[in-house]
């Protein structure tokens, strides 16, 4: 006989606890948790245990046959990198993304690109004709495109299972699709991780691609439970900002292929294009002219080289304490940065404000972006501008030496590639006091 019980569950992060408490002592977030019913199976006895799973075989892995994932492209050359060379039969797909950033819009040119194959939309947002209304601004064929307006996830896998010759499936969204088999709302722990957990078991044995569809909470991470990310094969996140047309999507996690590769689109009046040399792009607009207070560096996102201008301006504070603003680069290493020119450089930003931007509204995580931005920095101080054919790449530590970053080579190939001559890493040079003396000392 199954027995119930009922434990408490935070939607934030999946902590589990036997009694209500007002801050999860997990994530520390407050009010998160919910109570929810579960049932237990009574675990077979220890004499009964070895004959009910004497069947179980133990397996070496050198006698598993490795066969080749068998794909298909998805018609766009950015989405297929990110996937590791495309779509996987089987393969379950968590899309997560803020609200209006194209989600949707995305999977809609999907299936136009995919218009020789079976695809199943369910539609637990949307209804039908906003969807067809969207289809047709983006021009696509829908004669392969086949809806399915319900929130129920049972009646949802009945007819995916009279539907095998379905190639695609695509859910939008997860946090509409209930089952009546778990407790509590749609959108929670228990719902969505049951729910998630019944499509990957009928998309694994069917054989069908599923594409779930996730929101984005304020904090920046997929709404419900974070278990839902292990319950799929490949987890991608598409980001960008609302005031630059550029989307990047990212790959957190990938059974089929490698992580951390990116995929650049433009977002236009016929959906999203694909951008496939996005330094040229990132650097069209730059000013060939010598500029004060701008350099260009190259960034590894994923296995891919990208590269940016840098811009600094600094004005005279007006106020006791000056201030530093930074967008798309981290505004506490800006601090630190600052405070190594400040030792090493014997430079005086106390009464300069400082403000750091990255051109085109992509946000940079990496330290090798660090000497591009000492250089801009300085040169921005110092009225004084870097030659246009100047890059610069590499981590600058606290005691001011120039520190050796990831994939070095490839990032020289792609700055070489786009015509600068002097590039400046590492490799040159190992602090950045004698950088400083060569480029801005007063002879020079």
């Amino acid at each position: 006989m199954a027995k119930n019980k009922t434990i408490f569950i935070c939607q934030s992060c999946s902590y589990q606890s036997i009694r209500w408490v007002g801050q999860c002592p997990e994530c520390q977030n407050w009010n998160t948790l919910v109570e929810e019913i579960v049932s237990t199976k009574n675990s077979p006895t220890e004499v009964k245990r070895s004959q009910a799973y004497s069947d179980l075989r133990v397996v070496k892995l050198s006698e598993v046959k490795y066969e080749e994932a068998k794909r298909f492209s998805s018609g766009f050359v950015e989405f297929d990198r990110v996937l590791g060379g495309g779509f996987v039969s089987g393969q379950v797909i968590l899309m997560a993304g803020e609200p209006g950033i194209g989600k949707s819009t995305i999977l809609t040119q999907l299936c136009k690109n995919l218009s020789n194959n079976k695809i199943l939309y369910v539609c637990g947002e949307e209804n039908p004709d906003q969807i067809k209304l969207r289809a047709e601004r983006l021009l696509v064929d829908t004669e392969n495109l086949y809806m399915v307006c319900e929130t129920d996830v049972d009646r949802v896998l009945s007819v995916v299972e009279q539907n095998l010759d379905t190639k695609l499936l695509i859910i939008d969204s997860m946090q509409t699709i209930t089952s009546g088999e778990f407790m509590g709302i749609a959108g929670s722990v228990g719902q969505v991780r049951g729910c998630v957990q019944k499509i990957a078991d009928v998309s694994k044995r069917h054989n069908i691609t599923t594409i779930v569809i996730g929101h984005v909470t304020k904090e920046g991470t997929v709404a419900g439970p974070k278990v839902l990310e292990h319950l799929v094969d490949t987890v991608l996140y598409l980001e960008g900002d609302h005031n630059h047309l550029f989307r990047v999507l990212k790959t957190i996690k990938n059974r089929f292929g490698p992580v951390s590769e990116i995929g650049l689109f433009e977002m236009g009046e016929g959906g999203l294009r694909e951008v496939l040399n996005p330094s040229e792009v990132f650097l069209s607009e730059r000013d060939g002219s010598h500029t004060v207070g701008s350099c260009v560096s190259v960034v590894m996102e994923g296995f891919r080289p990208l590269m940016f201008e840098i811009q600094v301006l600094t004005t005279k504070t007006a106020f006791g304490y000056p201030m530093r603003k930074a967008s798309g680069f981290n505004a506490n290493r800006l601090q630190l940065l600052i405070a190594v020119l400040e030792k090493k450089c014997r430079l005086d930003f106390s009464q300069t404000d400082v403000f750091v931007n990255v051109a085109g509204g992509f946000k940079i995580s990496e330290y090798g972006v660090d000497l591009a931005v000492c250089l801009a920095l300085i040169s921005a101080l110092k009225n004084k501008p870097l030659p246009s054919d100047y890059c610069a790449f590499g981590e600058v530590g606290l005691l001011g030496e120039i520190r050796r970053v990831s994939q070095m080579e490839k990032r020289v190939q792609e700055a070489k590639k786009l015509g600068f001559k002097n590039i400046l890493s590492p490799n040159e040079y190992k602090n950045i006091e004698t950088l400083y003396s060569k480029l801005f000392s007063s002879k020079s």
